[in-house]
């Protein structure tokens, strides 16, 4: 459990232009506006109702996934049981990179628990196998950070800057 830093700016493109403005447009709002906060809330569900779907998209599960946006501070909080320490880290990181999530509040648990994995977050120039030789030592173990990756990376070249990667211990 914890809270895990993105890069709000990085990531897939989940949430529609109008539910964006009306949560950066809350605090313009007056504070006892009910109607612009009852926006707000509809536009927070439907942010997190998208990192949800992503996630399912990328084939993870967990025993009660929830998870809910907060637009404002652009915090995601995840909730659930996870199989195995693997998939707990995948989702964690499928929330955290989506364009506009700043940062994810872990509250999940674990059934099988396992040694956790380093997160690291690409820079302009990163190869998995420059990512590799950083924490192995040896440039040719990048096939293991690939997998550690999947199914959010189809392929070892297409990794981006402000990327968070799963860096598995060996």
């Amino acid at each position: 459990m914890g809270l895990f830093s993105f890069i709000k700016e990085a990531g897939e493109k989940l949430f529609g232009k109008k539910d964006v403005e009306v949560v950066q447009s809350a605090n313009e709002a007056a504070p006892d506006d009910a109607a612009a906060k009852a926006e707000v809330d509809r536009a927070n569900r439907a942010m997190g109702d998208a990192i949800e779907a992503y996630v399912a998209k990328q084939g993870l599960s967990a025993t009660g996934l929830t998870v809910t946006f907060d637009g404002a501070s652009a915090v995601a909080t995840v909730f659930g049981v996870a199989p195995d320490q693997p998939t707990l880290e995948k989702i964690v990181l499928c929330c955290g990179n989506v364009q506009g999530v700043a940062s994810v509040n872990n509250n999940m648990s674990v059934d099988q628990s396992a040694p956790e994995a380093v997160f690291y977050t690409v820079v302009k120039g990163d190869t998995l196998s420059r990512i590799a030789k950083q924490h192995y030592a040896d440039a040719n173990k990048y096939p293991a950070i690939f997998e550690a990756n999947r199914p959010m990376l189809t392929h070892p070249d297409k990794i981006y800057p402000g990327q968070v990667l799963r860096i598995p211990p060996l």
